[in-house]
């Protein structure tokens, strides 16, 4: 082989290692993006819990001021909400640990 051949067989090793190395970099920011845009996601969910709560605290008050009749009431809406907000909770955990 020729000095010149090996030259420019190392070049083109090169100018490829270096296109691997640039792909692989794009990679990794994908990836990353991704898991951001996951985190982003979960973060949101999480956000939209949040009317849930009050609304569990409002059923809640409720409960505490009611009597007789309107009191069960109050209860079975307030399990209601609590069971809701809890499905939604598992959900979130799930796709957390799914990911």
């Amino acid at each position: 082989m020729t000095i010149d051949t090996i030259v420019a067989k190392q070049a083109v090793q090169d100018k490829l290692e270096s296109q691997i190395e640039l792909a692989e970099a794009k990679l990794h920011t994908l990836k990353a993006h991704a898991e951001n845009a996951k985190a982003n996601a979960e973060i949101k969910a999480i956000a939209g819990l949040a009317p849930k709560k009050k609304s569990i605290q409002r059923k809640l008050q409720e409960l505490k001021q009611s009597s007789g009749e309107a009191w069960n009431q109050a209860k079975t809406d307030l399990e209601a909400h609590i069971a809701e907000f809890e499905k939604l909770l598992k959900g979130i955990e799930s796709k957390a640990k799914a990911h």
